[in-house]
């Protein structure tokens, strides 16, 4: 039988990485005269990729950009994010604890994130963490992001998983909604980057810190897994 599976996003949800992206973001929007979003502003729009990033920053700050000029911050986005992606970020408190309590249990690690694949494998690798994930898969990986399903199914693939033998663990509503498109349960941080209030999205279970997050998952698993 194969081993149960978890699968974490993560901007948000494994790593605080709002201080090294919000002031990626306003540099260039200062660079392109701009004022800078605040901060609080800010660290709700990440979810949804660099790119989305940049286009939310730019309509906070009333500047409307056709596709070229977007391309051209993107661009710029990902060449200095990714010589300064671990300035600040870190792990969010617990997490390796976290995984050390479930890989105890059997269970095996993946991470399926709406960043660039390899600018998820840097961090993860910066950070110490990357030999704990059996995938980490990007939205470039599959060519689709969050919420599309099959970036979830191909992800849990990958790392040599079962859907059925799966549980998401996330922030935001791509996270819940992609879970749900899945048929995958889904488990969300109350400490992650979004506008509207995980309770309001519908998950399965809701914690406030990694140290709820094994009896979260064994609870939520149940005998199936």
């Amino acid at each position: 039988m194969l081993a149960p599976l978890l699968v974490f996003d993560l901007d948000g949800t494994l790593i605080d990485t709002a201080p090294d992206l919000v002031d990626t973001l306003n540099l260039i929007l200062v660079r392109e005269g701009l004022l800078p979003v605040p901060f609080a502003m800010a660290r709700t729009m990440i979810g949804g990729g660099a790119r989305m990033l940049i286009e939310r920053g730019l309509v906070a700050e009333g500047r409307a950009c056709g596709p070229d000029e977007v391309d051209r911050l993107y661009a710029d986005f990902v060449a200095h994010y990714g010589e300064h992606i671990a300035d600040r970020s870190r792990p969010f408190p617990g997490v390796e604890g976290a995984l050390d309590q479930l890989a105890a249990d059997g269970w095996r690690f993946a991470v399926c994130t709406n960043k660039l694949e390899g600018l998820s494998l840097r961090l993860l690798e910066t950070l110490g963490l990357v030999g704990r994930f059996d995938a980490i898969c990007g939205q470039d990986t599959f060519g689709v992001q969050k919420p599309h399903p099959d970036i979830l199914l191909k992800t849990i693939r990958r790392a040599g998983g079962a859907p059925e033998r799966s549980v998401m663990v996330g922030d935001s509503a791509n996270d819940i909604d992609v879970a749900r498109a899945a048929n995958v349960p889904v488990i969300a941080v109350d400490f992650g980057y979004t506008d509207v209030p995980v309770a309001k999205l519908g998950p399965d279970q809701i914690i406030d810190g990694y140290a709820k997050l094994p009896a979260a998952v064994r609870g939520l698993a149940g005998p199936k897994m």
